[in-house]
């Protein structure tokens, strides 16, 4: 049986909780999880191969043991430390942001003073921002969440799986939008445009429909949506949240969803360095879609293969509001658990 090492001290606590599940009955691999105390919290489990973590202990605890392979499941500080493991074990490196993996050490070192230049100082004095370059070449592979990703110095790392498959049939038409409610990362005046264009139209239609603005909201797009409240059409009632949605919240939300609508930028930025979702970046969203097994639909310039995506054409939200649930998809067939652990096995051992 292979020893595998699974780090995550920063972020992508559900990630790496997925990779656990699918891993749990496993007869090729015995893993060991190294973790920050944020992300066992997050995760909510405590066994034995789940070991509490920081940057400073963590090199120690790897030399302990003799692993064939050690998996960072997040790249974005810690960057000594982790150029350290790169150079002496088997490593592979989980890239949520391909751009980021050929950014120069200059172009780091100038984007230090564009933004939250107090941190990111301490990243470059204390954990040594201007060779994480050097963490993404010294690895032996970087891994992408969704194959659309794929490049050719790149590999597959399936960790979503479906895990609910409740439907809604309130009889009530329930349109979920996942994530937090800022303009910077979602189009949310296009999503005011739409449902405005909605409201008018068809204001005398006997459908009703529920938005739920799942995410917290606040600033200016707070008062969008309470000033939306006041305006809408009796047959549009809507939900949105002021403080983080509690995670049990976000499930039954998620479940209750007859589609997600998924209005992402097509264009963000990490580490003051540009991204771009569907090509260098995956949205989110495509892990909630197959986790709750709902259809999304995303806007109409991102780039997928996925059958459960809806790209949408129109400027009246039309792929939202007429969708039918019985046009579903069939998450079990593509995204069990049993099929997708299956696949990460193989991808584990062309690690080795």
């Amino acid at each position: 049986m292979k020893k595998i090492a699974y780090i995550e001290l920063d972020t992508h606590a559900e990630i790496a909780g997925n990779f656990m599940e699918l891993m749990k009955e496993s007869k090729a691999f015995e893993v060991d999880y190294y973790l920050s105390e944020r992300i066992i919290k997050q995760i909510g489990k405590h066994h034995s191969n789940i070991h509490l973590s920081e940057n400073t202990e963590l090199l120690n605890q790897l030399n302990k043991k003799q692993y064939d392979l050690v998996i960072i499941g997040t790249v974005h500080r810690y960057f000594n430390l982790f150029n350290e493991i790169a150079e002496k074990f088997n490593t592979s490196v989980i890239v949520h942001n391909l751009n980021f993996t050929k950014i120069s050490s200059l172009q780091l070192f100038k984007n230090i003073f564009k933004k939250d230049f107090k941190y990111r100082l301490k990243l470059w004095l204390k954990e040594d921002l201007l060779s994480a370059p050097e963490v993404f070449k010294k690895a032996k592979n970087l891994l992408v969440l969704d194959q659309s990703l794929l490049q050719q110095n790149l590999k597959y790392f399936p960790v979503f799986f479906n895990q609910f498959q409740e439907a809604n049939n309130s009889g009530i038409d329930t349109v979920v939008i996942p994530g937090a409610v800022s303009q910077a990362r979602r189009d949310y005046k296009k999503v005011f445009a739409d449902l405005r264009n909605y409201s008018h139209t068809r204001s005398h239609s006997a459908k009703s429909v529920q938005v739920i603005f799942l995410g917290k909201a606040e600033g200016k797009e707070l008062l969008w949506l309470k000033d939306f409240e006041k305006e809408k059409s009796p047959n549009i009632s809507i939900q949105y949240f002021t403080e983080k949605v509690p995670q049990n919240v976000f499930d039954e939300w998620m479940n209750k969803a007859h589609i997600l609508w998924c209005p992402i930028q097509s264009e963000t930025e990490f580490f003051s360095n540009k991204e771009i979702y569907g090509k260098t970046k995956m949205s989110g969203n495509i892990g909630d879609a197959i986790k709750y097994g709902k259809v999304a639909v995303f806007p109409e310039n991102y780039p997928s293969d996925f059958e459960f995506i809806i790209n949408e054409r129109a400027n009246s939200g039309q792929e939202i509001f007429d969708f039918k649930s019985e046009n579903s998809y069939d998450f079990q067939k593509e995204f069990s658990e049993n099929k997708i652990a299956a696949e990460l096995e193989k991808i584990l051992k062309s690690l080795l």
